[in-house]
């Protein structure tokens, strides 16, 4: 937790720590929301790509539980259709 001074001009400097960790460069837009008597600073993103590029990066890869679905998909589709040849042509 930080305790930091309102400035002439009603600026605030925000600590190093926390500019760098929410990304807080000059020109930078924030949100400020009263909350029920707090006061809540939201750091909006220039950019809406730049700002979602790499937020799943250290979760699951959703390209392999894709490709795992698919396959389990393939695997059941190729059981039914064997099961349908066997009932149609009378193979066992």
């Amino acid at each position: 937790m930080y305790t930091v001074k309102v400035l002439s001009g009603g600026r605030v400097r925000f600590p190093k720590p926390v500019r760098e960790k929410y990304g807080l460069e000059k020109g930078v837009q924030i949100k400020l929301v009263d909350h029920d008597g707090v006061l809540v600073v939201i750091p909006l993103a220039g950019d809406p790509v730049d700002a979602l590029h790499g937020m799943l990066e250290d979760g699951p890869s959703l390209t392999e539980d894709l490709l795992d679905s698919r396959s389990k998909d393939k695997e059941q589709e190729d059981k039914r259709t064997d099961r349908s040849n066997e009932n149609k042509y009378g193979e066992r």
